[in-house]
């Protein structure tokens, strides 16, 4: 009895699988969904004018290449640290692997920071107090919600995402509610074969577009506590891919149709302008969403955090502490906290300014080892596991291409 006690105690401690396809969804629209689309409308407004939505679908479909392949290695591999897993077992480099890991942590303590700051802004509205002192606040109160157990900690940031969305769906329902002429302009979204300008500003349109769809490849990294992840991983990435997509180009499309394009395109919060314009109501109301899509993404954020330190722990590439899980929560309570307090010290300390702009880099970075990863696992005909979602060979050479593409494209631009 003593014996199989010890067994038990030194066996290594894992995750808790519990999360739902609908748990998923709503996590992977709250990473997804952010103040990117507030800004990004009065910017494709103003390069495509009422071809803007066509830009948000050509971003989509540009990103489900990469979504296929996050989908295939992370059925393969359904762990935390999953970027780090994947480049482990396609390269066998201990410290590519751990540098792939890291950069995924920088990357999401620059934009948790990022948000954290720019939350600040929002909540001023409604306290007053320095920025500093709310910025600690913001960030310390949603550290004490990602320590909770996964399924409480998700649960709260789904039904911020369910708020969060609903500022959208709001504007959405405004806008249909114009009636007929809404739909009479429909095919104003198309333009001439022939017009190549409207091409040519619709395909610089898409590649800003991009970066609003950033967010969904966060996934993978809860794969870990997801219940039947082989079915639920491949779901939730092309759902949340999908009802992005979707809320995107409708919302931009109301947009475009309620204000004048190069009227948005002027304007330093469009998204508020179009609100104000259908509803009828103060901006204060779309301020009390935008402070609840502030707090969600940093929420989700920590937890990302906090599950790729775990992982990397797990894998042998960090000290073990950080694998350990707290016996009440289930979650890694030390990896968590580390990132909640690089997350306050970026959010208090470092100008932004320049760190935010290499978020976006770094993902299409890692968008682009992940597909490398994948299509060398794929040469070797490495055998997946019963179950595992396979994507057709061509698609990770798709995903490598575009995300270098992009890479490039933004560096000359």
């Amino acid at each position: 009895m003593s014996t199989q006690s010890a067994a038990a105690r030194d066996a290594p401690q894992r995750l808790v699988r519990s999360l739902t396809l609908t748990h998923a969804v709503l996590y992977g629209l709250g990473v997804t969904i952010g103040a990117g689309i507030y800004v990004l409308v009065g910017v494709a407004a103003g390069r495509s004018g009422m071809h803007a939505p066509l830009a948000f679908i050509g971003a989509a479909l540009v990103m489900a290449f990469s979504a296929a392949s996050f989908a295939e290695l992370g059925t393969r591999m359904p762990v935390s640290a999953s970027e780090a897993a994947y480049v482990q077992a396609a390269f066998k480099r201990d410290w590519l692997s751990l540098g792939v890991g890291l950069l995924v942590v920088a990357t999401a303590a620059i934009s948790a920071a990022t948000i954290s700051v720019g939350s600040a802004g929002y909540v001023a509205v409604f306290l007053t107090a320095p920025a500093p002192w709310i910025i600690t606040t913001v960030v310390v109160a949603m550290g004490i919600v990602a320590c909770l157990a996964t399924v409480q900690s998700v649960t709260f940031a789904a039904i911020m995402t369910l708020i969060e969305v609903g500022g959208l769906v709001l504007i959405i329902i405004a806008g249909l509610g114009l009636g007929a002429d809404i739909f009479m302009r429909l095919p104003e979204v198309w333009p001439s074969l022939r017009d190549s300008s409207a091409w040519i500003g619709i395909a610089g349109t898409s590649l800003i577009a991009v970066f609003a769809f950033i967010g969904f490849e966060h996934l993978v990294n809860v794969a870990e506590e997801m219940k039947e992840p082989n079915r639920t991983l491949p779901l939730a990435l092309f759902l949340t891919l999908g009802l992005t997509a979707l809320v995107y180009a409708l919302v931009v499309w109301i947009a475009v149709t309620t204000v004048p394009p190069q009227e948005l395109a002027r304007s330093s919060a469009p998204l508020a302008l179009v609100f104000e314009r259908l509803t009828g109501l103060p901006l204060v109301t779309l301020s009390a969403i935008a402070v609840v899509a502030t707090l969600n993404g940093i929420i989700v954020h920590m937890i990302m955090i906090g599950r790729v330190l775990y992982g990397l722990a797990d894998q042998g590439n960090l000290p073990k502490v950080l694998a350990r899980l707290n016996s009440v929560t289930h979650t890694p309570l030390l990896a968590t906290v580390i990132g909640v307090a690089a997350i306050l010290v970026l959010a208090l300390a470092v100008p932004l300014a320049g760190l935010a702009d290499l978020t976006a880099r770094f993902t299409l970075a890692i968008f682009a080892i992940v597909n490398l990863a994948l299509i060398r696992i794929k040469h070797r005909n490495e055998a997946a596991p019963l179950g595992t979602f396979i994507c057709p060979r061509w698609v990770p050479y798709a995903g490598l291409v575009s995300s270098v593409l992009l890479l490039v494209i933004d560096f000359i631009v």
